[in-house]
């Protein structure tokens, strides 16, 4: 209990809400434990309450609504010439970046995130099994982060 209380506060910042996801997660994990296979109980209880917060925040987002005047009143990015120039030489950071990286990580990249195929898509275009195209992905993204971060853009 007291490590799905931690994740649960560590997510979502407040107490009662947090004590309430405890009790909410215990009464899931009694029909998932029955159709799980798990190895490693602490790490996979982890994810499960991991999961359980990020869709609470998911869906207290969804149910943000924008005021009137948030949508009438400017938005100082939009006015200035020199915010898009700056996103235009990130991009091209990024695209010098993307160059740099090996040709299973470029292509799984591309397709991920710049074509918004799913793993599996990836997985099918490529011909990679679907571990590689994960691990192709993930180094990449890393990858990219740290060559735009060394060269200082």
């Amino acid at each position: 209990m007291p490590l799905v209380y931690g994740v649960a506060l560590k997510y979502l910042k407040d107490e009662e809400l947090s004590k309430d996801t405890v009790i909410q997660i215990f009464e899931e994990l009694i029909q998932k434990v029955k159709t799980h296979e798990i190895s490693y109980f602490k790490s996979w209880l982890y994810v499960v309450c991991r999961n359980f917060c990020l869709m609470a925040l998911r869906k207290a987002q969804k149910n943000i609504t924008i005021s009137f005047d948030d949508v009438l009143m400017e938005n100082e990015p939009f006015l200035h010439h020199e915010d898009s120039q700056e996103k235009e030489q990130k991009l091209k950071a990024m695209e010098r970046c993307l160059e740099s990286l090996n040709e299973e990580q470029k292509l799984s990249v591309d397709l991920f995130y710049l074509q918004q195929k799913c793993y599996a898509e990836v997985a099918t275009l490529t011909g990679y099994e679907l571990q590689k195209v994960k691990s192709y992905i993930q180094n990449g993204k890393r990858n990219l982060k740290i060559c735009i971060e060394k060269n200082g853009e």
